[in-house]
């Protein structure tokens, strides 16, 4: 497939720019700076602004899905704010280039605990996270009103580490997943191959996911 990558650099971006490019589909990365990526079979990368929609749409032309692990960094005080105008320009290019097919990882915090409460609004849920959950959080709303594209919307599990590839993982949707009593983890790496099988199998078209390590 030809595959265009957004976040390519970030935790979770770098694991899915080498799952792509393990099975052999042609990768196309957007970054501010093209030099921080080496170049690699399969690989193209350009030089792009995510905040720009006519620069995403430019870059993005071609590509038969687009794959976006963006996040503006869980540093930044703004990450809120600079969360959602980041996806909402990468929403525009996507729909100015017209390429129907998009996948965007969230976070866990929008998962439901409970009937009617998401992980985000417990008491216990971190302070230094809250403002970049509940921006993914918002995203997904949003993108559940866009018609104009076939989109996915993956919130990894409540642990999300590094780890090695098993290729093995649960799919879940709405709900955090547990293992036994305590919440369900999954490795970056595995996390990469549920969404790259994703992008090929397209089980999850309009609708959230999770994948989990059993």
């Amino acid at each position: 497939m030809k595959i265009a990558l957004i976040g390519a650099t970030g935790f979770v971006g770098s694991a899915l720019l080498a799952e792509a490019l393990q099975r052999g589909h042609s990768v196309t990365a957007l970054h501010r700076n093209p030099a921080k990526l080496p170049a690699q079979a399969g690989l193209t990368v350009v030089q792009a602004d995510v905040y720009d929609a006519a620069q995403v749409a430019a870059a993005v032309a071609g590509a038969e899905v687009v794959i976006s692990a963006f996040n503006p960094g869980w540093d930044k005080a703004a990450i809120h704010n600079l969360f959602l105008k980041g996806q909402d320009a990468i929403v525009a290019g996507v729909k100015a280039a017209g390429v129907k097919r998009f996948i965007t990882v969230g976070g866990a915090g929008s998962l439901y605990v409970a009937p009617g409460v998401q992980l985000v609004d417990t008491p216990d849920f971190p302070a230094e996270w809250k403002q970049g959950a509940l921006a993914a959080r918002e995203a997904l709303t949003r993108i559940r009103d866009e018609a104009a594209l076939d989109w996915t919307f993956v919130s990894p599990p409540v642990f999300l580490a590094p780890g090695e590839r098993s290729g093995q993982y649960q799919l879940g949707g709405e709900e955090v997943p547990f293992k036994g009593e305590a919440p369900a983890g999954i490795s970056v790496a595995d996390l990469a191959v549920a969404i790259v099988d994703e992008a090929e199998q397209a089980k999850h078209v309009k609708a959230r996911f999770t994948a989990f390590n059993a």
